[in-house]
């Protein structure tokens, strides 16, 4: 089960994937000079939340007054065939105004929600596709969601709007208090005031103070908006986007599709290594074998040496046939398990290979199948693409899961991201769900990790 790596070594590269989901490689995040404290009022992150802010409210209100109409008039309507009809599009209009959420949180907040499944009756038809709608725990997500939603909507819209103006006011003081004695009739800003004393922001010192007091509103105001919107992200993740049971059916679907093309490929590989190599001898041994017979009784020497070469090729077709046999499934991992069948595998590797297995007991045969492969493919990269001179290979198991580390000292570079090998196998591993990660920064060293379920 070779796999063609492609020319993953030796170019720009790192880590393509990170466990449980998480990106390895560089961050590439831009170094700032001042602290985020100081960048946030001026961020785009941060307008691009505010501007969430200030849309929320009017969207929100739209959507729980239609929620709340049709909703509450689709209840009454239900000792009638009516309601049920007012129900499905109070629902389904629900459905459409998530989609609107959706995309404002993607566009503002940065959030990408998947988009749920579509409503789909069992059969065409009005009363199929209501009956749909009403059964979907998705369509009534999306109501609570424009229930609940409002009141936060106005509790965040003024909080972030009361802070936002005064810290700027505030801040700003210094430029614009001149406008008051000129045009408002007063001093400056008016900190008390009764019938017979008021006191005014109007000296040097009080203008200062007022200035700072409004800097520390403005540097505060984004990290406030950014917790009220930490609420809107969780409302959107929870209640908008597709159900825990929705995604694992799309995950399992998208994995079965990779386990077919797998096996499919693999089948072909099998075809192809029998019809050009041990068939293809072999139909070659049956016309020596013939000549042979034939001149048997005319030429006994000759027909000697043709079956002494007919048995030099019995032999290869039989190590062909092996070296088939074992890239299907390795007679050694069957009988002893992975620390021999490994053993043997980095025997035939061209650098000296260290493997540690550290298995109290085996894993389920496919699993343990699935390890026995990807170490095999990984050796057969480095003794291809690596230019190293020594690798190890450690395998050990951490609570349900087995875990795969193949670390070379070669020229490193190897990168699972662009469409080679390393993403084959990746997909692989995914389908089972398994995760590779590849540490592999120019000039090396190169340390992939595999992640894959125990299934014991």
């Amino acid at each position: 089960m070779a796999m063609e790596y492609g020319q993953g070594y030796g170019r720009q590269g790192g880590p393509g994937a990170g466990f449980h989901g998480t990106a390895g490689g560089g961050t590439g995040e831009r170094r700032h000079r001042l602290p985020a404290a100081l960048r946030a009022p001026v961020e785009a992150r941060s307008w691009r939340e505010f501007g969430y802010v200030l849309l929320s409210l009017p969207v929100s209100l739209l959507v729980f007054s239609y929620a709340v109409t049709l909703a509450f008039t689709g209840s009454l309507l239900l000792i009638t065939f009516l309601g049920i009809p007012v129900l499905a599009v109070g629902l389904a209009g629900c459905r459409g105004f998530g989609v609107l959420e959706r995309k404002m949180a993607r566009g503002l907040l940065g959030l990408d929600v998947a988009e749920p499944e579509p409503v789909r009756g069992r059969k065409p038809g009005a009363a199929a596709w209501m009956g749909a709608v009403l059964k979907s725990g998705t369509s009534w997500r999306h109501l609570l969601y424009s229930v609940l939603h409002m009141p936060w909507a106005v509790f965040s819209f003024v909080v972030s709007v009361i802070f936002w103006v005064y810290g700027w006011a505030l801040f700003t003081y210094p430029v614009w208090f001149w406008l008051l004695p000129m045009y408002g009739g007063q001093d400056g800003l008016q900190l008390y005031g009764d019938e017979t004393h008021s006191i005014y922001l109007d000296n040097p010192f009080e203008i200062t103070v007022t200035a700072l007091v409004g800097l520390l509103f403005t540097m505060a105001t984004p990290w406030i908006v950014r917790a009220l919107t930490l609420v809107d992200r969780l409302m959107v993740q929870g209640l908008l986007s597709p159900s825990r049971l929705a995604t694992r059916v799309v995950e399992l679907e998208s994995d079965r599709g990779v386990v077919v093309d797998t096996a499919a490929a693999d089948l072909r590989r099998i075809e192809r290594d029998l019809h050009d190599g041990a068939q293809a001898r072999l139909v070659a041994l049956a016309m020596d074998l013939g000549l042979a017979k034939e001149k048997l009784t005319e030429d006994p020497q000759a027909a000697a040496r043709m079956v002494g070469e007919a048995h030099g090729e019995v032999k290869t077709a039989l190590q062909e046939l092996r070296d088939l046999a074992r890239g299907i499934h390795p007679a050694v991992l069957t009988d002893r398990g992975l620390d021999a069948a490994l053993s043997a595998v980095a025997s035939r590797c061209v650098v000296p290979v260290r493997v540690e297995v550290d298995l109290v007991e085996r894993p389920a045969a496919a699993i343990e199948g699935i390890a026995y492969f990807t170490v095999s493919e990984l050796l057969q990269n480095i003794s291809k693409h690596a230019r190293a001179t020594g690798a190890s290979v450690d395998v050990w198991r951490v609570e349900n899961r087995l875990m795969l580390q193949v670390v070379d000292d070669g020229v490193g570079g190897a990168d699972a991201s662009g469409g080679s090998g390393l993403a084959g196998l990746a997909g692989r591993l995914d389908a089972v769900d398994g995760i590779l990660v590849v540490d592999s920064p120019v000039g090396g060293p190169t340390r992939v990790t595999a992640e894959l379920p125990w299934r014991g």
